[in-house]
């Protein structure tokens, strides 16, 4: 530098120092604006009054302290809590500089600010030489940041980014990084303000405390730990010039992908030259460091050791859930935003609503659901709630909890299975049969009952018979809307039955004869809404559970209806530490009564059979614990899932399809197929759960109208013409269908042979009833081959002169020679003087001494 130059900014300096801002102001405004006054010949004297108008003063402060998240060890809340995490607005753990490595403070300097023990927080040199290539640019290119500057930035951006909305957050990144005149002026004199508060090492201290070091890397103690290791005071030469490197731009330098090493290396390598000019090392040293290359060899990436991605191996998700609650926990402020910054100052204790104990049982299952697997994207997750207050007992799924910004591949996620969109980013999964039971609580309470019978043979439906008052719901409907079922099914079966065995077409019918709002709005009732935060679809089909939701949701649901129709809100944090030590409420119970007791009753009868013999029968633990619950699966299996409750605590285990459509019965895993793995799941934490909480309480049964309904006994048709049976039927409100004729002995042709179902049945109004008409008699009378003695031949021979088509013949054999039967027939079908038709199964018997 010439002596002229070097004696000015040493003098202006001096001017700073003795706070004179005002005589040095005019100084530096016009080496900012330079190329904008030559371009619009702005005057000086504005710009003065600008810089005397900006801010004198900020704090450093403290950085973000951890907060700590503890679970319950077990279901005794007496027997206390254990730490599952340590959780930082960000990786950053803050140092003294007596716990950094010399090396890291040379290379800051020597790299980023040469004179930095020099000047006063604004280095005049640097100033000039930016002015000059600023007015050769014709705009604010470059504004020679000092490390007092860059503290100034970074403090700005910290405040950015802790603002709870992204717009907020963007805007006021935005302008804490803006390349203006104005920006520049408010760090300049805000630099000078805090070089007048702070000595140079505290200054030095906080640049290496905030400085961003790639994703959520925040200072060297953090960056240490993570790109190499170790800790702040161990880094090698090589290690701190390559750390300083990528503060200047930490997307494009940080060390946790490798197609930032040339970069980082060709920063590393202008640092070191920076300290071996700046005598802060040897030759030798400058040799041996820049010889060492920037490589896979060089970096040792770790896994941060705070966050959730560091908390307890079976606890992440769990941990990731609570954190992204924050701003619902009001014990932290009064609004959204105080709790968010409070959670950013830190120093909470957060005692949380998990059991410990069941949680570890719940994670290891749902790891028995492989991580990763060929050609798949396959998940598994489970959640239990607290039947009566909502709260949250477990949380786990398949996958292992990652958040960095490299990711953990194929076996890790960010993504919270278990939760809503909002609150883990996933967009929740289709609920198969599971969301049938809101259709059932539609059902009851419309007065209808369990025991009515309904049509469940039809597998087309008009969708405009289906009725929707929800004002969002696109109705009216229209088209045909084809389904199948899971398996084989009678034509007419009970809602009991419909509910046991989990028939579409009956929930089908069903729902034909409801207001689809109706079925929304008791979804709705027990907090039942899409992950996605969409409306939740109410259209035929969504009977069948199209609607995408978190499992959460659904185990909170059954949780209500096992609490006899009184819904809680899941929370997930009893009590609260403040930092002075406070105790501070956690997250207060909030239930209310969603569905009548008597039809929730009523639902629970009915899906107990599920878990009795029904499709939910490999899910029941077999403890004796009263239990009800309902199986789900999408269609072709893409997704499969299990709701039990007992009257201490519901879970849902789901294994399904993240993305894709493969079907779960058709994929195998060590010889268990996929869809099977979510009773396993629930099996295990249930027979778990009912040890640790008991469970034995049984509920009431439904009152009997909820058993019959409002359901008409089908009238005696058989004998009437086919007009009078289609009014009466249709008189009792049932729709008739004619079916084929039957051939009857008894019945003239023409008249009504019978109904379908029976006379003296109960069928659902609305229901279909099918009647036949007799086609008269065109068969014969069976012959008797008992009273007789016929022979095989004779009997056959009889039958085919009769018509006969079909006849089989049977053998039973005697070790009597003198059997006054042996050789004859002994046994008919039909027997003798029965009706038969030609088509009629025939069969006779013959007794001989070997067959």
């Amino acid at each position: 530098m010439p002596k002229f130059l070097s004696r000015f900014t040493t003098v202006v300096g001096s001017w700073i120092g003795l706070g004179l801002t005002g005589l040095i102001s005019g100084v530096l405004v016009t080496v900012m604006l330079t190329p904008l006054l030559v371009a619009g010949g702005v005057a000086i004297k504005n710009s003065l009054s600008l810089f005397d108008a900006l801010p004198d003063f900020i704090e450093i402060g403290r950085q973000a302290q951890k907060n700590e998240i503890f679970a319950q060890k077990d279901a005794d809340p007496d027997h206390g809590y254990i730490q599952i995490a340590t959780v930082y607005w960000q990786n950053r753990a803050e140092v003294g500089l007596d716990q950094m490595s010399p090396f890291l403070q040379d290379a800051a300097v020597d790299g980023e600010d040469r004179r930095f023990f020099e000047h006063k927080g604004v280095d005049l040199t640097g100033i000039i030489r930016a002015g000059i290539g600023n007015a050769v640019s014709g705009g604010v290119k470059s504004g020679a940041s000092t490390l007092t500057m860059q503290v100034i930035k970074n403090i700005y951006v910290q405040r950015a980014e802790a603002l709870p909305t992204e717009e907020e957050r963007n805007a006021a990144y935005a302008e804490a990084t803006a390349t203006t005149t104005e920006r520049k002026l408010k760090e300049i004199k805000l630099a000078i303000g805090l070089e007048q508060r702070y000595t140079k090492d505290q200054i030095l201290q906080a640049y290496l405390n905030i400085s961003n070091f790639g994703g959520n890397t925040y200072g060297v103690e953090a960056a240490a730990s993570r790109y190499f290791g170790v800790s702040a005071k161990d880094v090698t030469l090589a290690q701190a010039a390559s750390l300083i490197a990528i503060v200047q731009y930490p997307m494009e330098r940080n060390l946790a992908l490798p197609e930032n090493f040339q970069r980082n290396q060709a920063r590393r390598d202008v640092i070191l030259k920076a300290m071996l000019d700046a005598r802060s090392i040897t030759q030798a040293q400058y040799d041996e460091a820049v010889a060492i290359p920037v490589d896979a060899e060089f970096v040792n990436l770790t896994t941060p050791d705070s966050g959730c991605i560091s908390a307890d191996k079976y606890s992440t998700f769990f941990c990731d859930y609570v954190v992204k609650n924050v701003t619902n926990y009001e014990a932290l402020g009064a609004t959204k935003d105080e709790r968010l910054t409070n959670w950013h100052i830190g120093g909470y204790k957060l005692y949380t609503t998990m059991n410990y104990e069941l949680q570890r049982i719940a994670q290891k299952q749902a790891w028995r659901v492989p991580k990763s697997i060929p050609s798949t994207a396959l998940g598994g997750a489970t959640s239990s709630v607290e039947v009566g207050t909502g709260r949250v007992l477990t949380m786990a799924q398949n996958k292992l909890f990652n958040d960095t910004l490299e990711g953990g591949g194929k076996e890790a996620t960010a993504v919270n299975f278990n939760t809503d969109r909002d609150y883990g980013g996933s967009s929740g999964f289709q609920t198969g049969s599971t969301y049938k039971m809101m259709a059932l609580l539609a059902w009851l309470q419309s007065g209808r009952g369990l025991n009515e019978l309904v049509n469940a043979s039809d597998f087309k439906k008009d969708q405009a018979k289906y009725v929707d008052t929800c004002k969002d719901s696109g109705a009216p409907y229209g088209g045909t809307w084809e389904f199948k079922n899971d398996s084989a099914a009678p034509e007419i079966v009970s809602v009991l039955d419909a509910v046991k065995w989990s028939i579409n077409s009956a929930f089908a019918s069903i729902a034909e004869q409801l207001d689809q709002c109706d079925i929304r709005n008791a979804a709705e009732s027990l907090g039942v809404h899409r992950a996605d935060g969409a409306t939740l679809q109410s259209n035929p089909s969504a009977v069948l559970g199209t609607n995408e939701l978190a499992p959460l949701t659904m185990a909170a649901a059954w949780a209500g209806i096992s609490n006899e129709g009184k819904f809680c809100d899941t929370i997930i944090v009893d009590h609260v530490v403040g930092p002075n030590g406070e105790e501070l409420p956690g997250q207060a119970e909030s239930c209310r009564q969603a569905i009548e007791p008597d039809v929730a009753n009523a639902a629970i009868y009915a899906m107990k059979g599920v878990m009795n013999g029904g499709t939910g029968a490999a899910s029941n633990p077999g403890d004796g614990v009263p239990i009800f619950g309902k199986t789900g699966t999408a269609d072709n299996s893409i997704q499969t899932w299990i709701l039990t409750s007992t009257s201490r605590v519901a879970t849902v285990a789901w294994v399904g399809n993240i993305v894709g459509k493969t079907p779960m019965r058709e994929l195998y895993y060590r010889g268990t197929q996929a869809a099977i793995m979510r009773h396993i799941m629930m099996s295990t934490i249930m027979r778990a759960a009912n040890r640790m909480y008991s469970g034995e309480n049984d509920w009431p049964n439904p009152p009997s109208r909820l058993l019959q309904g409002n359901g008409v006994k089908v009238p005696a048709v058989r004998g009437l013409t086919i007009e009078a049976a289609t009014a009466l039927l249709k008189g009792l409100g049932f729709e008739v269908r004619i079916g084929r004729p039957v051939e009857s002995m008894d019945v003239e042709a023409g008249l009504v042979y019978g109904s379908s179902p029976d006379e003296g049945k109960t069928m659902a109004k609305g229901m279909s009833v099918t009647i036949r008409a007799s086609a008269g008699w065109s068969g014969f009378t069976m012959p008797d081959f008992l009273s007789d003695d016929f022979t095989e031949s004779e009997a056959v021979s009889q039958l085919r002169d009769l018509g006969a088509t079909s006849i089989t013949v049977r053998c039973e054999v005697t070790t009597d020679s003198h059997d006054p039967k042996l050789g004859y027939i002994i046994n008919q079908y039909p027997l003798p003087g029965a009706g038969a038709l030609t088509t009629t199964s025939f069969s006779v018997t013959v007794r001989k001494t070997s067959c």
